[in-house]
């Protein structure tokens, strides 16, 4: 299984360079929300990165099925504040980690 980080030049450079290759820069919104749902279909790959603030951009009905889908997981990360990532482990083991 493959991890693969959606996002700006910026937001995925450090992910380069700790060696992750499925790295997609997409140029504007709409080749973003088309990058994510081929990496919805994609068996190949096991998480997808995004940052938290491009994960709020997306339209609901998206933002929903990524945070639905078991495999790939997604996990939006990055400076602001975003419960993701607590969402997708308590969702995996039933347990809330931060509690």
């Amino acid at each position: 299984m493959e991890i693969a980080v959606v996002g700006t030049p910026e937001f995925t450079l450090g992910f380069q360079l700790a060696g992750i290759t499925r790295i997609l820069n997409p140029p504007n919104e709409e080749d973003m929300q088309n990058d994510l749902r081929q990496l919805l279909n994609d068996k190949e790959v096991g998480i997808v990165v995004i940052d938290s603030e491009d994960l709020l951009k997306l339209p609901d009905r998206l933002r929903i099925q990524l945070s639905d889908s078991i495999s790939p997981t997604f996990l939006g990360i990055g400076t602001t504040e975003d419960t993701t990532l607590r969402e997708s482990i308590r969702k995996a083991i039933g347990v809330d980690l931060w509690k």
